[in-house]
């Protein structure tokens, strides 16, 4: 769901929840500020319509009755929308234990302990030891990239923002402008989706390849926030994780695990190279040209091609 939705239907909830009489259109366009920037009426009155369809989707309890006015009004009483108690067993005490320590590198820590407290305060069973439950699992997401902060408070403030980005063909950093959307961890990378505005498309950037400071121009977005952001996808398929196809390389020993892990089949050459076959799939020419020397592609000769190509243009750089 896009932030910008996402924080309406709160701002929605919690007017018809704190309200003690029914509260008519008019008056919730009043109060909350993206009614207010909807434009016309038509447009406001679809956008309350759907939203006030999104909530009760969403389970909760709204209530239609005519205010002493004549006009319809709408409220959300906390009795009808109050959640039972929380019951939890060992398993998934010690599940929610796991993940509030997940973010214990980041900025979230101190949201992730919180949450933790309140759960324990609501019925969280004190003594359940995540370490006791699942042995010495201690989950990390690691976040070393000093643009994770700055993107993740742009991406929930909807700030367009500028950055240094050098791709991987690349021999010099370029200048991006980009309005964020998401930030996903995907086998231990951070990747920002987001509007290139240079460009004018949706783009994918992993943070590793961010330089120098992320900073923050102005305020609003100039492209629509897709529902969905599909950034594991989108990296997936630059990976070749959907391909359709086999390619043969020469690797060096003691080198490219990641490859290696990817791997249907592996053959030793001799004492310093084994002979490989990997899913091959679009963007995989890419990846291959990170592992520099210690990769030589065998077949098919349109990936050994572009490859060569990339060499080359980083080279040239």
């Amino acid at each position: 769901m896009a932030i910008a939705k996402a924080e309406r239907l709160m701002n929605l909830a919690l007017c018809l929840l704190g309200t003690r009489r029914p509260l008519s259109k008019r008056e919730l366009r009043e109060s909350i500020e993206a009614y207010l920037q909807a434009g016309s009426d038509d447009s406001f009155n679809r956008m309350f319509e759907r939203d006030k369809d999104d909530l009760r989707e969403l389970g909760l309890v709204i209530e239609t009755v005519e205010n002493l006015d004549g006009e319809v009004g709408y409220m959300a009483r906390r009795d009808s929308n109050r959640l039972p108690p929380i019951t939890l067993d060992a398993e998934e005490a010690a599940a929610l234990g796991l993940a509030a320590k997940v973010w214990q590198q980041a900025r979230l820590a101190a949201a992730a302990s919180g949450a933790l407290q309140k759960l324990r305060a609501a019925g969280l069973p004190e003594d359940v030891d995540p370490y006791e439950t699942h042995g010495a699992l201690e989950p990390r997401i690691p976040v070393h990239e000093a643009a994770f902060e700055p993107l993740m408070l742009a991406c929930r403030d909807r700030r367009p923002v500028v950055f240094e980005y050098r791709k991987a063909t690349a021999a010099r950093p370029e200048t991006r402008h980009v309005e964020p959307w998401a930030l996903e961890c995907w086998r231990g990378h951070w990747y920002l989706a987001g509007f290139d505005r240079d460009r004018g498309a949706e783009r994918v950037f992993r943070l590793s390849r961010i330089t120098g400071k992320v900073r923050t121009r102005g305020t609003g977005f100039t492209a629509p926030v897709p529902d969905v952001v599909t950034v594991r996808e989108t990296v997936a398929s630059w990976a070749g994780e959907t391909a359709d196809r086999t390619a043969r390389i020469r690797l060096r020993k003691g080198a490219g695990y990641p490859l290696r892990a990817r791997a249907v089949a592996v053959r030793e050459l001799d004492g310093d190279w084994d002979e490989l076959e990997i899913p091959y799939g679009h963007g995989l020419d890419a990846w291959l040209v990170e592992f520099g020397p210690d990769v030589v592609v065998l077949e098919p000769d349109e990936l050994r091609a572009d490859v060569v190509d990339r060499l080359r243009a980083v080279a040239e750089g």
